[in-house]
């Protein structure tokens, strides 16, 4: 197979694919077999049915294109292989010229329209200085770690008074559409404030007593008639609040290993610190990505972003909502902007997953959507999104390295240690993933799977099947 290569843009490329009659010979067979599979000739169990005689019923046409549209994915994926071309988008393929339908002699020409990571030069991270915030703990940082650790040692107090944030409300909720009754709920106890019940409950019991009812207008957030706005009443049964133990010596004993509150209070400080000194290395690894991107320029194909754009209004019911649409578009490329970069940089320094790490990556995110790890796992390779899981993980150990590399110091000139993040697991005995080559192909970004497809003789564009995965999967707020 011979492919040649056709710079049209930064980011598009045209690839002209040419496919000898032996090359197509596999998928001819194919054909054959799977269309004899499909026609019902008296005389003949399916499978059965001899290639001359499908020739006959069904024709030589038929054959050939069903031959195309079967190989050509297979084809466009050797040549971007073969090309090392960084796919970022769904392929457009247009048929050329057809074999010679007589006796499938003379090449398929094919061409191949794909948007690609463009090329750019890596921006030198070697010493890369960031500034972080300086570690200072004050005294009411100590106040509001000891006084959530009280509050988990309280007591709930009723009291005769309106509620008010931070009160625990027991209270009867009722919803109705019309004069329908959809929903209710009695008895139940809610931290006012918290915001974890529905939409306006907490306007509702703002000065609201013991006692007391009113209603408000408010949407549902489950059962049959989730998303509907109904009419919600709202009855206060009591009040009560946290009453919090002394902060003396009795409590430090009750509630930790030390026997005074001013042990408690030193230990408290000093997780504090460790907790913003942690804070400062989360801080850098932020800072990363933007500092590299103000120093070169990555053009993104504009349709990648136009598709993103659609694929997040549409999922939100927004598509017409243009304010949105305008954050949504600079917010993805961005995010296209940041992969690309870790995407390159993770080929420059030849980064490997294993399976260690993968599957590390993978259970944590079972944990975030509630899942089984094991159901978690088969619903992504389902879904053909394991490759953008891989590339992932990639990406953060690019982000790991980077920051290895780089000068890390606070705003009072002082050198900071983020060591925590720079590590990375590394198994000599651990099965690892080639990431520039499961990527190559599936490089796609936000619904394109880079698979190419064409349907009818030559002359016809194809069109891109949508897949479930989305290997530059990202939110927006």
């Amino acid at each position: 197979m011979k492919t040649t290569v056709e710079k049209l843009s930064p980011t598009r490329v045209k690839l002209n694919i040419s496919v000898t009659p032996d090359e197509l010979k596999p998928s001819i067979t194919h054909a054959y077999e799977h269309i004899a599979q499909s026609v019902n000739i008296p005389g003949f169990r399916k499978g059965k049915v001899p290639p001359q005689l499908i020739d006959q019923r069904v024709g030589r046409e038929e054959v050939l294109s069903h031959a195309v549209n079967d190989g050509l994915d297979k084809f466009y994926r050797q040549a971007v292989t073969d090309e090392k071309i960084r796919v970022l988008g769904r392929p457009a393929a247009d048929i050329v010229t057809l074999p010679d339908v007589k006796d499938f002699s003379g090449d398929l020409e094919l061409t191949v329209e794909v948007d690609v990571r463009p090329e750019f030069a890596i921006p030198n991270y070697d010493g890369l200085k960031l500034t972080v915030d300086a570690v200072e703990v004050s005294a009411d940082d100590v106040k509001d770690e000891l006084d959530a650790l009280r509050s988990r040692f309280g007591t709930l107090v009723t009291v005769d008074r309106p509620a008010k944030t931070g009160d625990f409300a027991q209270l009867d909720l009722i919803a109705k559409i019309g004069d329908d009754e959809v929903d209710s709920a009695t008895s139940i106890s809610y931290e006012v404030g918290s915001g974890e019940l529905i939409e306006g409950i907490d306007e509702a019991l703002d000065s609201l007593s013991a006692g007391e009812s009113t209603t408000f207008e408010s949407t549902l957030l489950g059962g049959d008639h989730e998303g509907e706005v109904a009419l919600i009443t709202v009855s206060l049964l009591a009040v009560k609040e946290r009453e919090l133990p002394e902060a003396d010596d009795d409590f430090a004993q009750i509630a930790s290993q030390f026997d005074t509150i001013k042990e408690l209070k030193a230990d408290i400080k000093e997780q504090v610190t460790r907790s913003k000194s942690f804070g400062q290395g989360a801080q850098a690894r932020d800072q990363i990505v933007d500092e590299l991107l103000k120093s070169v320029e990555i053009p993104v194909p504009a349709k990648l972003i136009e598709d993103e754009v659609h694929r997040h209004l549409e999922n939100e019911n927004r598509l017409d909502d243009d304010v949105h649409r305008g954050e949504v578009a600079i917010s993805s490329e961005k995010t296209f902007r940041s992969q690309i970069l870790l995407d390159t940089i993770v080929e420059k320094e030849e980064i490997k997953v294993s399976q260690t790490e993968l599957t590390n990556y993978l259970v944590q995110g079972a944990a975030q959507y509630g899942m089984e790890p094991g159901e978690f796992i088969e619903v992504l390779d389902k879904n053909g999104q394991i490759p953008g899981m891989i590339a992932e993980v990639a990406r953060s150990k690019a982000l790991a390295v980077v920051l290895g590399k780089a000068k890390v110091v606070d705003s009072k000139g002082k050198d900071v240690d983020v060591s925590a993040f720079t590590a990375t697991v590394n198994s000599d005995d651990d099965e690892e993933f080639d990431v520039s080559e499961m990527t190559s192909a599936l490089h796609g970004a936000n619904s394109h799977d880079g698979h190419a497809h064409a349907q009818g003789g030559a002359g016809k564009d194809s069109h891109g099947r949508k897949p479930n995965n989305e290997h530059y999967g990202h939110d927006h707020s």
